[in-house]
């Protein structure tokens, strides 16, 4: 595999030179979905750039097994060791889940520091959170991985290790970390999660009292979620070509085609072996799917590995209770349609026609809008589907009953009867037409 170059890099810079390797074992479980090499090797160059770093080589290695005490075989690390030293390379990225003692092993034999997908993605969270539950949830997942790596490497440099960084800062080096101290900042921290759940839980209460449903976006990172979701809100949510470029929930209101209101929220990409801690740490942003009236897993179905990727995503959500075979409130909407040639198109175009009518995927681009009509009539479906339709009749003069209706459901027809009476068709929710009736005198149901 050729050297990549990080664009814009250069040593003049204070970026941290960084060897990116991917292993690829070569016996694979049959339950295990297949992924392109060269394109799990590119996530992992991606993933190591989302913290700036530069990356001076990125590598394939391929494994017919796995070592114990290096991950690696002795001629592969030896291999790794030269390439380290000629390219002055500071940090080795491994795409792998590594134990405490490969990692130490690692870093010995290489002469250079080694993280592991764990780590890497670690640091970009701890980067990239901004709420204060997010920056709690990401020092917590980061402390309780790092208590069973607190092995005596790199001691000769005495690097530190900062707040939940790898690459420098404050705090204490990692020689000098103690696992009590780690343990009483953790229950410090869970202690501080806990009054921040209290009032979301609050918060999330206050929402129900508002009528408006809640439509959740899933997905794997970077297949164009913030995108679609400043495309059908107008908003501006930071919507950059990087992995994991938005972090933490996100809430906007948007209209659907008869006028009813619903709340769209944004979510953390999904990616494929996501650290354990991590999906924990961002329950805030996964609770919005697990309560979410209609759940949309945006695919980017120009990605060579789109399927892998969709599998990714739906491992996540049947984890939180969520089966995307069989739960009615999962749309699936595949994206970056634009980058498709024609023949591609076509061939996608069959696919979805041969679906189940309530099952089709909804075709779209963000980028363009190409779609987004056929989304939102796809998620009113969605939404009326659980919904009761009834005849509201009303005085005249009861503009504010008019208003009311309006407010609290989707008012799909109007119609002024011979005695000057208004009857109003409406859709809403089951748990609704009690109160209504309450407030109305005249309600029947279709």
């Amino acid at each position: 595999m050729t050297g990549h170059n990080g664009q814009g890099y250069s040593s003049r810079n204070a970026r941290t030179r960084a060897l990116v390797v991917t292993p690829i074992l070569s016996s694979r479980r049959a339950d295990e979905p297949l992924r392109a090499p060269a394109a799990r090797l590119e996530e992992a160059v991606g993933l190591a750039e989302a913290i700036d770093l530069d990356v001076a080589e990125s590598r394939l290695v391929t494994l017919s097994e796995i070592r114990p005490s290096t991950y690696l075989g002795k001629g592969k690390v030896e291999e790794l060791a030269e390439l380290v030293k000629a390219e002055e390379v500071e940090l080795v990225v491994l795409d792998a889940a590594l134990s405490p003692v490969q990692q130490r092993n690692l870093e010995k034999e290489l002469g250079s520091k080694v993280i592991d997908r764990t780590g890497l993605i670690l640091e970009i969270f701890g980067r990239r959170a901004r709420t204060k539950e997010g920056v709690l949830q990401v020092e917590h997942a980061h402390l309780t991985w790092q208590k069973s790596r607190l092995v005596r490497s790199w001691t000769h440099l005495e690097r530190q290790r900062g707040g939940f960084g790898f690459l420098g800062g404050p705090g204490e080096t990692q020689i000098e970390a103690d696992r009590r101290v780690i343990g009483e900042r953790i229950l410090k921290i869970e202690r501080e999660l806990e009054q921040v759940r209290r009032t979301r839980g609050l918060h999330r209460a206050g929402r129900k009292r508002v009528p408006y449903p809640v439509v959740a976006l899933v997905g794997y990172t970077n297949a164009g979620k913030s995108t679609l979701f400043n495309r059908l809100t107008r908003a501006e949510v930071t919507a950059a070509d990087m992995l994991f470029a938005t972090l933490d929930p996100t809430l906007r209101q948007i209209r659907l085609p008869h006028g009813a209101h619903a709340i769209l929220s944004d979510t953390v990409g999904f990616i494929s072996e996501l650290p354990t801690q991590l999906i924990a740490a961002f329950r805030a942003t996964l609770e919005e799917v697990i309560e979410a009236d209609v759940i949309l897993h945006v695919r980017d179905v120009s990605h060579e590995d789109a399927e892998a990727q969709a599998a990714d995503v739906e491992a996540v959500l049947r984890d939180l209770g969520i089966d995307p075979a069989t739960d009615e409130r999962v749309v699936e909407v595949w994206n970056k349609v634009d980058r498709l040639d024609e023949d591609a198109r076509a061939s996608l175009a069959a696919t979805v026609a041969r679906r189940e009518a309530d099952r089709r995927p909804v075709l779209v681009s963000a980028l363009t809008g190409e779609g987004e009509d056929a989304l939102l009539a796809a998620i009113e479906a969605r939404l009326s589907a659980r919904r009761e339709t009834v005849v509201v009749t009303i005085a005249a003069d009861d503009g504010a009953g008019e208003n009311w209706l309006h407010r609290h459901g989707d008012v799909m027809d109007r119609k002024v009867a011979e005695d000057g009476a208004v009857q109003v068709t409406v859709r809403v929710e089951p748990e609704r037409v009690d109160g209504l009736r309450r407030r109305f005198d005249s309600v029947n149901a279709i």
